[in-house]
């Protein structure tokens, strides 16, 4: 399929850029809090906001009409058309500068680093950088560079491999569809593998609906900042293997030299994300 791939089209992306912003809001933070079972309680102006809830602002807004099958806004525009049916959120890293707080305008500035395509072992794979640098009230908040894979239908989504020994810290979570659905709306993703079982099953092959990778990740800072007391200053991450409703899964710690080793699984699976979180 690689052929099918114009890469000096899709490398002609490179160095486009994308700027968008929206203040936080208290009622954010409320909904924020509520969708991981905290209490909302009452955010109140110069309040810090938690950790991760800059996915939830700026985001692209499309029309429904102008979405394609899966749910995602057509390709092109900002990111490149990159003509593979499968998007996942592959990996990356953060370097939190500070806090965004509620009342302030946070920007979000963006820009394509590179384009590049491999042949993996389920097929073609087209990977997609982006850097996004994060400010509120033009102070620097954080720091994300993230990679975007995209690849073909082709390929087991169900592969057979080790299951990974539990952590030395272990926590039992359920991915409920509640929770997915809410995290899709706060995040204004229209990704139907997160919430449409019939799309996601007989569409994708997958056995379940698909956890957000960003779900996940936000899901392992937590446990990493409850461990340590004190949010991490950096979280490098990867996406390794699909997780699924269709079972529990755990959040996994591990301690290193300089912090901490996390990740997520089934009881009887593979690492889904890795992470690494250093203060």
């Amino acid at each position: 399929m690689t052929e099918t791939l114009d890469i000096d089209h899709l490398r002609s992306w490179i160095g486009r850029t994308d700027d968008a912003c929206e203040r936080l809001e208290p009622e954010l933070v409320r909904k924020f809090r509520a969708m991981f079972d905290e209490e909302p309680g009452a955010p109140q102006p110069s309040d810090p906001a938690p950790q991760m809830i800059h996915l939830c602002l700026a985001q692209p807004v499309a029309l429904t009409q102008a979405l394609g099958a899966d749910g995602h806004p057509a390709r092109g525009g900002f990111l490149p058309p990159v003509p593979l049916p499968r998007r996942m959120w592959a990996g990356g890293h953060m370097t939190f500068h500070s806090d965004p707080r509620i009342g302030e305008m946070v920007r979000r500035q963006s820009r394509i680093e590179s384009v590049e395509v491999k042949e993996g072992r389920t097929g073609t794979l087209c990977f997609v950088t982006v850097q996004h640098e994060v400010t509120a009230d033009g102070r620097a908040v954080l720091s994300e560079k993230q990679d975007i894979v995209y690849r073909g239908l082709e390929g087991g989504s169900t592969k057979t491999a080790e299951a990974v020994p539990p952590g030395a810290h272990r926590r039992e979570m359920v991915a409920s569809p509640p929770l997915l659905f809410r995290y899709s709306a706060l995040t204004f993703n229209g990704h139907r593998i997160h919430y449409d079982h019939p799309y996601v099953t007989q569409v994708e092959g997958y056995p379940g609906l698909v956890v957000h990778g960003p779900l996940q990740v936000n899901l392992l800072l937590r446990f990493a900042t409850e461990l340590r007391g004190k949010p991490p200053a950096f979280f490098a991450f990867r996406g390794l293997s699909p997780l699924f409703d269709n079972a529990p899964f755990f959040v996994n710690a591990d301690e290193t030299e300089t912090g901490l080793k996390l990740w997520t699984s089934r009881a009887d699976g593979p690492v889904a994300m890795s992470a690494e979180a250093r203060w």
